[in-house]
C-alpha cells in the first residue's frame, strides 16, 4: 500500500471511528451537556475527516474528474453486484452534504436544539448513515476490514437501541 492510499483508507476510518465514538458517548451522555460537547466534537471530527477522504480519493484516484469517480464506482458495482452503476458516487455525495448539515446544527442551533430536534428525522439520519458504512465496510469489503466493518456497525447499531430506549423512557412510552 502507497502512502496515497494509505491516506485515503486512513482518513475514513478515522471518519468511521469518530463516528463510532461520539454514537457511544452519545448513549451514555444522557443529555449530559458535557459529555454532548465531547459527541459533537467527535462527529466534527469524523465529517473533517470525510471531507479528508474524498479530497484524497479525488486527488490521487479520480484527478479530480466526477466522471473518473463515477466509472470506478460503476466498476466497483458491478464487481460486487453485477450492475455497472456509478450512483453511488451521488450518495456519497449526499453523505458529505447530509454530515456537514448535522454537525451545523450542533453548532450553530446548540446542543439542547439537537437533542430536542424530531426524533424520525434523527433516525432516518443515522439509519442512512450507518447504511453506508454498512456497505462500505461490510459489503464492498473483505477480509480483516469486513471483520472491522460488522464490529463497527453492530456497535452503532447498538448505541442507538440504547439511545432509543432512554428517549422511549423519558417520553413515558
Amino acid at each position: 500500500m502507497n502512502w496515497e492510499d494509505s491516506l485515503t483508507r486512513g482518513t475514513i476510518w478515522m471518519s468511521i471511528a469518530a463516528y463510532t465514538v461520539g454514537c457511544v458517548a452519545f448513549a451514555i451522555a444522557r443529555g449530559r451537556a458535557a459529555i454532548d460537547r465531547w459527541v459533537r466534537l467527535a462527529w466534527t471530527l469524523g465529517c473533517a475527516a470525510l471531507l479528508l477522504h474524498y479530497i484524497y480519493a479525488f486527488q490521487f484516484f479520480h484527478a479530480w474528474s466526477h466522471a473518473a469517480a463515477y466509472r470506478d464506482t460503476a466498476r466497483q458495482t458491478a464487481e460486487v453486484f453485477g450492475i455497472n452503476w456509478g450512483g453511488g458516487v451521488f450518495i456519497n455525495y449526499a453523505v458529505a452534504i447530509l454530515w456537514i448539515g448535522d454537525v451545523a446544527w450542533w453548532w450553530f442551533a446548540g446542543l439542547e436544539s439537537y437533542r430536542r430536534r424530531p426524533w424520525l428525522l434523527t433516525l432516518i439520519w443515522h439509519g442512512f448513515l450507518i447504511f453506508i458504512i454498512f456497505n462500505a465496510t461490510v459489503v464492498f469489503a473483505d477480509g480483516l476490514t469486513r471483520w472491522l466493518g460488522l464490529v463497527v456497525c453492530l456497535c452503532l447499531c447498538l448505541s442507538w437501541i440504547v439511545i432509543n430506549r432512554q428517549r422511549s423512557n423519558r417520553s413515558g412510552n
